[in-house]
């Protein structure tokens, strides 16, 4: 944080988000770039950004026939052939199969973009016992980089992009409570919840990948317009419609975030570090808790089901 800067490290993300952005031009020509989330809002537009610059783009999604649009649209925009793997991010047997897939077909990735989330108003629990935000935002994302980890190092440099949020900031992780079984589950908190343990294990995998050529780094998004939530019903889209979004800029601005943080040659050598778009920002001070970050990743390779592999061996 600047020196001048008026506003204490807790605000930082005002400060931040006051700053222009910065932007790469590099040539994206024939990387291989795996996203997640893509057929909306941010996911899109970062596929689009990077399809434009010559990346071929492996995406695993929830819905096969807005896959298939939106590889139909990515086929005008680029000369490599777009490819889609199926899964509901609520079931982490479905993520699972579908990395597995892409690791059989992919000997090689240099990008990977965790984009998918969503936000719940109501506790509900996955397939797996999990509370659902927490299982989407961060345990699939943990899942899919946890299994991609060897295969990245083998292809370095490549990068990782966790798409995070300034909703970290509403706290909400309780590390023996993940499932809300103890407290009143509220939205917010939940998404804080979800967004706060990702952060965290991105401090650790960061750690675990020095001097492997693969960096890792969170982002929040901006303020902009999306899909995330619109599973909580008639009552939430009409305030979401209505209230939220005419207040919200377009996801263009995420898409060419994403693509410089992807792409930019002043990115080679960063890593373990929280992007407001592409501007380093101080996150908030529960989140950069180590010691119970370290928690956090024991557990969370526990919870899928990775506690006893040789994955984090790289």
């Amino acid at each position: 944080m600047s020196k001048k800067s008026k506003f204490p490290p807790e605000l930082d993300f005002i400060r931040a988000g006051r700053l222009p952005q910065k932007k790469s031009n590099e040539s994206m020509e024939g990387k291989i770039c795996v996203i997640t989330g893509t057929t909306s809002g941010v996911g899109y537009q970062a596929a689009i950004r990077l399809a434009k610059a010559g990346a071929k783009i492996v995406m695993i999604v929830r819905n096969k026939e807005k896959a298939e649009n939106l590889c139909a649209e990515i086929k005008t925009l680029s000369s490599y052939q777009p490819d889609y793997y199926i899964a509901d991010f609520a079931d982490l047997s479905q993520v699972k199969t579908a990395t597995e897939s892409i690791l059989k077909n992919y000997p090689h990735i240099d990008v990977l973009i965790n984009n998918a989330g969503v936000h719940m108003t109501r506790r509900k629990l996955t397939v797996d016992g999990h509370e659902t935000a927490f299982a989407v935002n961060h345990l699939a994302a943990f899942l899919i980089t946890s299994l991609l980890l060897k295969r990245m190092v083998e292809s370095s440099p490549s990068r990782i992009i966790q798409v995070n949020s300034e909703g970290h900031r509403f706290k909400g992780l309780k590390i023996d409570d993940l499932n809300w079984e103890k407290r009143r589950y509220g939205g917010y908190r939940g998404y804080g919840a979800s967004k706060t343990a990702q952060l965290m294990t991105v401090w650790e995998l960061s750690d675990l990948l020095q001097n492997t050529g693969v960096t890792i780094n969170a982002m929040h998004p901006g303020a902009v317009k999306s899909n995330i939530g619109t599973n909580n019903g008639k009552m939430y889209n009409f305030f979401s419609r209505f209230f939220i979004q005419p207040t919200l800029k377009n996801p263009v601005i995420s898409g060419d975030a994403i693509y410089y943080l992807a792409s930019s040659p002043e990115m080679n050598d960063v890593s373990g570090k929280f992007f407001n778009l592409t501007n380093e920002e101080i996150p908030a001070p529960h989140a950069t808790n180590r010691e119970i970050g370290k928690e956090i990743f024991q557990l969370s390779k526990k919870l899928v089901n990775l506690d006893n592999e040789n994955v984090y061996e790289v």
